[in-house]
């Protein structure tokens, strides 16, 4: 298990994402415009980082983001049917995570600022496959005015129910624990549990195949 840390600079209020440092375009003014024309959240589920981002420094608690393709991706939809809308899910979210959705879908239309921030988030992490949950830490660092990303570790579709599912991810913050006190200067590349774990690429074929079978 290795530590991954991300400097990320902040230019003017964007929020620079990505090893790379690609920009996330989206600025205060922008958030001033769109904020009373614009749904924020997804039930529990932030929608901008910069808000799940206040939510995590006010409760101390981790972001967890869920990298999705809500209307076309199948193992998308099993996991929000058999986990996330579950209410042993949603109490032991409150206790342990802020949770951050990003959505990648293909027939539903999203703001320009949110299509190109979960762009940039999903070039950040390297995602490539569906479901993917990132767990992470989201630090402003004052001195070099940057922020630092410090990923906890990472999952996906995990057949067994919510329990199952809190199951595994428990384990990630155990190991990332343990991680952290024996060896602090490693990076950490995530949990991926190859027998129980699953994720789609995000293709034309996937899309009609999975849209049938989650009709």
């Amino acid at each position: 298990m290795k530590k991954i840390k991300y400097i990320i600079p902040l230019v003017i209020s964007s929020i620079l994402f990505s090893r790379a440092h690609a920009e996330l375009p989206f600025t205060s003014q922008e958030v001033n415009i769109a904020e009373e024309n614009e749904i924020r959240k997804n039930g529990d589920w932030f929608l901008y980082v910069e808000d799940a981002y206040a939510a995590s420094m006010e409760s101390g608690k981790p972001i967890m983001a869920n990298f999705t393709g809500s209307d076309w991706c199948g193992w998308c939809i099993r996991l929000k049917n058999e986990v996330f809308n579950k209410e042993t899910f949603k109490l032991w979210a409150v206790e342990n995570v802020v949770l951050l959705e990003l959505d990648y879908p293909r027939r539903k239309q999203l703001p320009e600022a949110l299509k190109a921030q979960n762009t940039s988030l999903q070039q950040a992490f390297q995602v490539s496959g569906y479901p993917t949950i990132w767990v992470f830490n989201l630090d402003f660092d004052q001195s070099i005015k940057q922020f630092r990303i410090e990923a906890i570790g990472k999952t996906g579709y995990v057949a067994g129910g919510p329990d199952a599912w809190i199951g595994q991810t428990n384990l990630i913050f155990k190991k990332n624990k343990a991680q952290g006190m024996n060896s602090p200067s490693l990076k950490l590349e995530g949990l991926d549990s190859k027998e129980n774990s699953k994720t789609e690429v995000l293709t034309e074929d996937k899309m009609i195949e999975e849209n049938h079978e989650a009709k």
